[in-house]
C-alpha cells in the first residue's frame, strides 16, 4: 500500500515581512498615521479577524498596491473583551460582575500592539526605510522586524 504525505509547509507562504509596533493609539488613528507617513491607502475590512469561535476578534486593515505588487496589512495583536465573571449561586444578591479578558493574536509576542504584514511578490520593499519612517512618527513607541519563521502561531497570520 502506498503512503502519501501532504506537506503543510508547501502551503505556508513565508515571503512576507512582519513588523511589530508598540503603540497605544486606537487602530483607526494608527492607520491614518501610516497612510499619511508611508503614502499608503489602508482601509478597514468589513469583517475583523475572528479566532477561537468568536471569543476574540482583531481589527484588520488592508491595502493591495497593484502597481507594485505589494499587499499591506495592519492587524491588531490585542483584543480586550468584557465577560461575565463566575459567582456562586445561593448568595443573597445576584449581581453579575464583569471582568476584562485580554486575548492576543500572537501569544508569544504579548507586548506588541500591532503588526504590519507586507506581502510582496517581487521583493521591492525597502524594510530599513519603512522602519526609519515608523520611528519618526512620535506616537509610535518602537517598531522592529520579526522573523515569521520563529513564531509558533504563524498560522494566525494567514489572511
Amino acid at each position: 500500500m502506498a503512503l502519501h504525505k501532504l506537506l503543510v509547509d508547501d502551503f505556508f507562504d513565508d515571503a512576507y515581512k512582519l513588523i511589530a509596533l508598540h503603540c497605544r493609539l486606537e487602530d483607526y488613528r494608527l492607520a491614518y498615521l501610516l497612510n499619511k507617513n508611508l503614502d499608503l491607502n489602508l482601509t478597514r475590512n468589513e469583517h475583523d479577524l475572528d479566532f477561537k469561535y468568536l471569543t476574540s476578534s482583531y481589527s484588520f486593515f488592508e491595502w493591495n498596491n497593484e502597481a507594485e505588487y505589494v499587499t499591506w496589512n495592519l492587524v491588531s495583536n490585542v483584543c480586550k473583551k468584557e465577560e461575565d465573571s463566575l459567582y456562586s449561586t445561593g448568595t443573597l444578591f445576584t449581581n453579575s460582575e464583569k471582568t476584562l479578558k485580554t486575548f492576543h493574536l500572537i501569544p508569544e509576542l504579548k507586548r506588541v500592539d500591532f503588526f504590519i504584514k507586507i506581502s510582496n511578490e517581487i521583493q521591492n520593499v525597502n524594510e530599513d526605510l519603512i522602519l526609519d519612517t515608523l520611528q519618526s512618527i512620535p506616537q509610535i513607541i518602537t517598531s522592529y522586524t520579526v522573523n515569521p519563521l520563529k513564531i509558533k502561531s504563524k498560522d494566525h497570520l494567514i489572511f
